[in-house]
């Protein structure tokens, strides 16, 4: 009688940190969809709104963890680490230059 497969242990251990690079890429999206938003309303109500910097800057930005997050989700071992940390830098980078700078 055969033994049964172990269990992969390598994919419960990558779990969390695809989870929260997962979360972070989202996050980014989400909050590109709202900056944008927010130039349209700005556009229809004639005010002021988020500068040509932010238009571009948070799309691409999301683009950009989104790729990333999806070679994390794909990849095992040292390329889905990196591809992880690319999102945590994209997000940090966009958060310093667009929003606390």
């Amino acid at each position: 009688m055969p033994r049964p497969a172990p269990v992969e242990t390598r994919v419960r251990r990558g779990r969390w940190w695809r989870g929260a690079t997962g979360s972070l890429a989202a996050g980014m999206a989400g909050l590109a969809v709202i900056v944008l938003g927010a130039g349209v309303l700005s556009l229809i109500v004639h005010a002021p709104g988020p500068g040509a910097a932010s238009l571009i800057g948070h799309p691409v930005a999301a683009v950009v963890a989104l790729a990333a997050q999806r070679v994390a989700d794909r990849r095992q071992g040292p390329p889905a680490v990196l591809a992880g940390a690319v999102v945590l830098v994209d997000v940090a980078a966009t958060l310093w230059l667009l929003w606390w700078s």
